[in-house]
């Protein structure tokens, strides 16, 4: 209904961006409707028309600590928006959100109260004389309430739309009004009118173009319409919670704590199935560690109602059900959401017992040490390195009359955010890292035209250094061009952009990189070799086809191992993000354990198959729909306009793409899996190469097999039986050589038989040798055994101005008391150092040569306090 009415009011309805910000640094996560179109707010982007209006998927979570608490909180929400970019204002803005409230939605108009901004008379006026609203029902409210400003930027004031839900929801109190903190009045418009430019120090200066900015929570709407009393007794949110409800066998509103965790489920379920399907993985920091954050909330959650084994995958299912209709993303993603959801849970099943563990220790550890207050550093160490939220250790503390140091704790965290902070980079009002190209003209725009041609000519649109817009580049400089068509690709998808040449009569810019800038034009990056370019400049720009060409086997390439992968693996698999240039190619998909050999030589293998049946390469523009109905994969998380670009491998590959291909798959000639491993938790990573990259590995691989046979004294067809000798005789000459060191550490022993001693009935003997390892002693020692008969033997030995130390004891010694272990402990500082072992043998290495008689002598007095 408000899509349609502001279309038909002039605006473009523009579907939900993803969840993940493009080119802001500032946002982890999109938190408002106007938060992807920041760019044509600042005039940095065109915008498709002047008028435009979204419903867009929404995560906040600034006040996650209080999900579930009450039923005013949620992290994930969608916002109803109308923007105008320079067009109309306040007059059409404010009729706008009345007609659409009162006539089309249906709410009774002697219930809605408007608010303006203190100072706002022009929409207080409007309300007022244009509207019909008495004065007594506008509400004028401060700067905190309604005046839009976030540090320095466009700002301005607000006017909200509140709705009287009736007495039954009020607090009952006589004053009970407008603004009151209990739920009678509920806001449910919010119409912000970006009128000034703040310097983010109190000044304010009128901007030229000023802009509408309207926001509408639609669960917010739903909750009036319906007249429950919370987003979670909204039809589709409540039939959600009703399904936690019967997988933990509880009711709704019949126990505060259940309650909590009902509605926390419901409402993080909503957050991660939406996230994920945008791409997000769960991480340890970012926007991955925000997802991973709400799925353990959740299944601790889930454990505290009572829920029996995995169940956010069977969670998500149902919210996939409910809102696939307008998010078809959802249902599209389904497999991977799911798979997901049960690795991640299973990581924190896991998890969550290691830190109960932990737990335990540290409760023994204050019951010895007489403390009752966990420390904060301890406390947050269980939060942020196990998942462990303060509210369960807290509860679990509880159970024994123990505490947290929660402001310690809280100390512990604001050091963490600190540190974060200070980490990020410079930004603008946008968030995007400010570069030169902010300055660029937002007007300009690049025509790209590398498909059917890599030479073209076109004229300079705008030039710069690595710090400003300049006019002319000469010999020598770094920068970057910009020109009105191009024939080169911009790095994107995963694929390197072109590399090339840009060239007049009057000077040649060699292209190192090609970038896509923002509004829509492509940046030339390199260097000046000959004379100079300026802006205006009639140029030849020519993209190198040798790069072009490899870089194409790669990327078709890439198409042909997605089929393969999932061919083999199964459907599950997406791709997680891909790099191609002209050397290799590197691909990163869903799966959750590692290929085995023989899938590995499968997936090269059907690869391999359809490179050399020359499969023809063919692109194809249509319609989105079109292109999904015709089985085209997407790429994971990935935004697509209305029209698409589809790439089709014979019958074997059909995938929505914008990078460029070779003319059929035999070009490719070969491919070959160089590496597969894991990268993060559910993401495998190929290393591959094809064509000119595979021929270079292979004569290096040659190369290095002449120079291992020749250093062998070898050819290569009899070097695995050279190999196979030289290790037979290794062999032999270390066995001889164990031998030699043996019988010189024996001859240097001398005769030991005067050197035993008996100490409370056992035999004892200390003595040294020189120069002999740890694997040395140990043989000694053996043999010293042999000639003991029973008792406790400990060797001594320098080498390299260290001491190794060795002590054994046999079983009859180590049953009158002996333990070797202890007493290697007892005599190890004398030699300065330490070790240890079991009873019947130990071993310890010192710094100190000079204290080995005094630690020998030693051993006959612990031997004699061990066997007493």
């Amino acid at each position: 209904m408000f899509l349609e009415f502001f279309e038909s009011k002039g605006h473009l309805a523009m579907k939900s961006f993803s969840l993940v910000p493009h080119n802001d640094n500032s946002l982890l996560l999109i938190n408002s409707g106007m938060a992807p179109l920041k760019p044509y707010f600042t005039g940095q982007e065109i915008p498709p028309r002047n008028r435009v209006t979204t419903c867009q998927k929404c995560i906040r979570t600034g006040d996650i600590e209080n999900v579930g608490k009450t039923a005013r909180h949620g992290t994930f929400f969608e916002m109803l928006g109308n923007f105008s970019f320079g067009d109309y204002f306040k007059k059409e803005a404010i009729q706008w959100s009345w007609e659409f409230m009162t006539q089309v939605v249906g709410l009774e108009a002697d219930r809605l109260y408007p608010s303006v901004y203190l100072e706002d008379d022009e929409a207080f006026d409007i309300w007022n004389k244009e509207i019909g609203i008495a004065p007594e029902n506008i509400f004028r409210f401060g700067k905190e309430d309604n005046f839009w400003e976030h540090g320095a930027g466009p700002c301005g004031p607000c006017s909200e739309i509140y709705y009287d839900r009736g007495e039954k929801y009020g607090c009952g109190k006589p004053e009970c009004t407008v603004g009151c903190e209990c739920d009678r009045y509920i806001e449910v418009w919010n119409n912000v009118f970006t009128q000034f430019e703040s310097d983010g120090k109190g000044h304010y200066e009128e901007l030229k173009q000023k802009n509408i900015d309207t926001g509408m929570g639609l669960e917010r709407l739903a909750v009036v319409v319906q007249d429950v009393d919370s987003i979670f007794d909204v039809d589709t949110i409540k039939a959600l919670l009703t399904r936690v409800g019967e997988l933990a066998g509880k009711t709704y509103k019949e126990d505060y704590q259940v309650d909590v965790s009902l509605r926390l489920i419901t409402d993080h379920i909503r957050s991660c199935t939406f996230m994920i399907s945008d791409g997000i993985m769960p991480s340890n920091e970012g926007r991955g560690y925000v997802l991973r954050r709400l799925l353990r909330r959740a299944a601790r959650h889930g454990k505290l109602l009572g829920i029996e084994g995995k169940f956010l995958a069977e969670l998500s299912e149902t919210v996939i059900t409910l809102s696939k209709d307008g998010y078809p993303e959802l249902d599209e993603k389904k497999a991977m959401i799911l798979k997901v959801l049960t690795q991640e849970e299973d990581k924190f099943n896991k998890t969550i017992d290691q830190g109960l563990a932990i737990l335990n220790d540290l409760q023994e550890e204050m019951v010895k040490n007489g403390e009752t207050v966990l420390s904060g550093e301890n406390a947050f160490k269980l939060y942020d390195t196990y998942g462990f939220p303060l509210d369960l250790t807290l509860e679990i503390l509880e159970e024994k009359n123990f505490s947290v140091d929660e402001d310690g704790f809280q100390a512990a965290m604001k050091k963490q955010r600190e540190t974060a902070r200070n980490a990020r980079k410079t930004t603008n009002y946008m968030g995007a890292d400010v570069t030169v190209y902010q300055s660029l003209d937002p007007a300009l725009t690049t025509e790209f035209a590398g498909y059917d041609t890599l030479v073209l000519d076109s004229s300079i649109s705008a030039l710069t250094t690595e710090t400003e817009v300049v006019e002319a580049l000469t010999d020598g400089e770094l920068g970057t061009i910009v020109t009105e068509k191009t024939p080169f690709y911009g790095t994107m998808g995963g694929q390197q952009g072109d590399v090339g040449y840009i060239c007049n009569e009057k000077g040649e810019f060699k292209v190192e990189d090609t970038i896509h800038l923002q509004g829509g034009k492509v940046g030339h990056v390199g260097k000046m070799v000959r004379g100079m370019l300026q802006s205006g400049d009639a140029v030849t720009l020519r993209v190198s086809e040798e790069n072009r060409q490899n870089t194409g086997k790669n990327h078709s390439a890439t198409h042909l191992l997605q089929k393969a992968l999932r061919t083999v693996l199964g459907s599950h698999v997406e791709q997680a993000g891909s790099f191609v240039d002209k050397d290799k190619l590197r691909f990163d998909f869903t799966h959750f354990s590692a290929l085995t050999p023989e899938e590995i030589f499968q997936v090269e293998a059907l690869v391999n198959e359809k490179i050399k049946e020359s499969l023809a390469v063919k692109t194809e523009v249509m319609n989105l729909d079109d292109a999904k109905k015709a089985g085209a994969m997407a790429l994971f998380g990935e935004k697509y306009g209305e029209t698409v670009r589809v790439v089709r491998m014979g019958d074997f590959s059909t995938e929505l793409c914008g990078g460029t291909h070779i003319s059929n798959t035999g070009v490719i000639g070969a491919f070959k899996i160089l590496s597969e491993t894991g990268i993060a938790a559910g993401v495998r990573r190929i290393e591959a190469l094809t064509g000119d990259g595979l021929t270079r590995y292979y004569q290096d691989t040659e190369r290095e097999l002449h120079e291992a046979a020749r250093a062998a004294k070898a050819t290569p067809s009899t070097l695995t039986a050279k190999i196979e000798s030289l290790m037979e005789e290794i062999k032999a000459l270390h066995s001889e050589n164990e031998k030699l060191k043996s019988k010189l550490a024996n001859d240097s022993l001398g005769n030991v038989a005067d050197q035993i001693r008996e100490v409370n009935g056992v035999k004892v003997l200390a003595t040294k040798v020189l120069d002999v390892d740890m694997n040395g002693l140990r043989n000694l020692g053996d043999q010293l055994k042999d000639q003991l008969g029973e008792g406790v033997v400990v060797i001594a030995s320098i080498q390299d101005g260290k001491v190794n130390l060795m002590a054994s004891a046999t079983d009859e010694a180590q049953k009158k008391g002996a333990h070797a272990g202890n007493l290697i402990k007892a005599i190890a500082s004398f030699v300065g150092g330490g070790g240890g072992g079991r009873p019947n043998m130990a071993q310890a290495g010192g710094k100190n040569p000079a204290g080995v008689d005094t630690c020998l002598e030693k051993v006959y007095e612990v031997v004699a306090e061990q066997v007493k």
